[in-house]
């Protein structure tokens, strides 16, 4: 039955103002966490809104969609026999965490292989379009799509990973307007439909990002993952404010005029990150509804997770699936299928706030797109923090120009050996020379890019390809640019000084390190997540 909590309607946004009688505010810090006191009076806290609920039959809802589509004919209509059907899916850096089964690529992958043999479709593959990531192992393909699939095309070489390096593999679909190469995999550029699944756990996903990206090599991705465009892009959440959703869309035209024919299918879930009743339900809740039980639950926890070798920590947490609901399902033509898609991501996300911040802080969790099934490492915490968290905006950032960024998380000095080896390059190697993003990009990237080693170690084993770590600290770049300071709490010493960043033992260190650049008195924003906000800043 659902607890009282689930019956209820959801409870929108809202920002708290911090008052004497305001309790400890909760603080991820990677596999832990830190009870903060927040300086009463010119504190405030933003607190995502509470789940929407999902839809009640799921099923027959992707199946409407499939029938009715928006701008676009019904799916079953553009299927006949003899055609080559290729359908590319979200990779394992989506959803976070991982969501229990049956996972909804899964429900609509179904439906659209039934659909497919019902009209005679026998020239079916299935591809994760993985970008420069990581390939997905069997277990996670297995999780997205189901034993059904998996072994229903797997072991004939028809379901697999994306291999941007392929050199027989990919082609060049045209260039766009400003000479930005458009590339393809070969196999989905050369089918008579393409169908797309998505899933918007955020607002950045989907649209012409899915394909441009999703299955495009590195010559095409660079055009929009560099330097000058992160930086140009203001909030990597709002579409229309991003130089890289506008390259993307950009090759987007390449692709509807040269490519497969798009039939594109995105979802939108609730933030249903943690349940509503079981051993992590505590950590959606608002801290001062927080029940004896709550609070008992919460120390025991903590305690016990203090206790741990940090391994244990880490499969603990990495083994849990979030009950996420599906909230919406929209099928069709690609640009038109995103706007609704935002709409409903924006309905579960955006908290009106009025005005900047002096002080960000921000409580990081365990995982981000690129650690799943692995491990935080440095750059991933900056990604985390720079790249995605101060990006969860619309309109201006949280804190101000010139302002401090806070964050609280471990930084541990480790790395994934075999996720990700360019990265322990990286930051041995690049970092000890220089932080500044345009000097490493113009030193280092190429080499890095084009070396066989990590090329081989990307398309045989499980490693990210050799560039992905520049790509994660031009994610922060805007940033880097805005802030005046940034200091992360509770981390490696060593760690966060070869970020460029400084340490602090305790938030009260760190806001006087701060008060350097920002003043004694500075007003302090907390964003409370996960689960994901986005702040609506006037």
């Amino acid at each position: 039955m659902a607890s009282d909590s689930r019956r209820k309607a959801p409870r929108p946004g809202f920002v708290l103002d911090v008052d004497r009688s305001t309790p400890p505010i909760l603080f991820h810090h990677g596999e832990n966490f830190r009870l903060e006191k927040l300086p009463p009076g010119r504190s405030r806290v933003i607190y995502p809104a509470e789940p929407l609920p999902g839809l009640p039959d799921p099923e027959e809802s992707i199946r409407q969609a499939l029938l009715s589509p928006i701008d676009d004919d019904p799916l079953p209509s553009l299927m006949k026999p003899g055609m080559k059907l290729t359908i590319a899916f979200d990779d394992v850096s989506l959803p976070l965490p991982q969501m229990q089964r049956p996972d909804i690529r899964q429900r609509i992958i179904e439906q659209v292989l039934d659909m497919a043999a019902a009209a005679g479709v026998d020239d079916v593959h299935l591809i994760a379009a993985r970008a420069l990531h990581r390939r997905m192992t069997e277990a996670e393909l297995r999780h997205a799509l189901g034993d059904r699939v998996y072994d229903a095309f797997a072991p004939q070489g028809a379901l697999y990973n994306h291999d941007a390096e392929d050199p027989d593999g990919m082609v060049e679909l045209g260039r766009t307007r400003h000479d930005e190469a458009v590339t393809m995999n070969k196999r989905a550029a050369e089918s008579d439909l393409l169908v797309y699944v998505n899933i918007n756990i955020v607002s950045m996903d989907g649209g012409w990002k899915s394909t441009a990206t999703g299955l495009s090599s590195y010559s095409g991705i660079r055009h929009h993952h560099n330097v000058e465009t992160m930086a140009k892009s203001r909030s990597f959440m709002d579409r229309h404010a991003s130089e890289l959703h506008k390259s993307n869309w950009r090759q987007g035209e390449v692709i509807k005029n040269h490519g497969p024919r798009v039939f594109q299918i995105e979802t939108t879930i609730n933030n249903n990150t943690f349940g509503y009743d079981g051993p992590l339900s505590v950590l959606q809740k608002r801290e001062w509804e927080w029940t004896a039980r709550d609070r008992a639950t919460f120390i025991a926890m903590k305690s016990g997770l203090g206790a741990m070798p940090s391994a244990a920590r880490r499969k603990i947490f990495q083994s849990w699936k979030a009950p996420y609901e599906l909230t919406s399902v929209q099928a069709g033509e690609v640009e038109a299928v995103h706007e609704a898609t935002l709409e409903n991501c924006f309905r579960q996300h955006i908290v009106p706030v009025e005005g900047q911040t002096d002080i960000l802080t921000l409580g990081l969790p365990y995982i981000c797109p690129y650690n799943v099934n692995s491990v935080m490492n440095p750059l991933l915490v900056m990604c985390l923090g720079l790249g995605y968290f101060f990006n969860m905006y619309r309109g201006r950032p949280l804190v101000r120009e010139g302002g401090a960024l806070i964050m609280s998380h471990p930084t541990p000095w480790e790395f994934h050996p075999v996720h990700h080896p360019s990265y322990i390059d990286f930051f041995e190697q690049v970092l000890t020379d220089t932080t500044d993003p345009a000097e490493i990009e113009r030193k280092y990237e190429k080499q890095f890019a084009e070396d066989e080693w990590y090329r081989h170690l990307y398309r045989t084993s499980y490693a990210y390809h050799g560039v992905h770590p520049f790509y994660m600290w031009y994610w922060g770049v805007h940033a880097l640019q805005w802030l005046g300071r940034v200091i992360i709490v509770g981390g490696n010493t060593r760690s966060v000084r070869r970020l460029g960043f400084q340490p602090a033992t305790t938030l009260q260190d760190a806001f006087e390190m701060a008060s350097d650049v920002v003043g004694p008195h500075a007003t302090i924003t907390h964003m409370h997540n996960p689960p994901i906000l986005m702040a609506d800043v006037t």
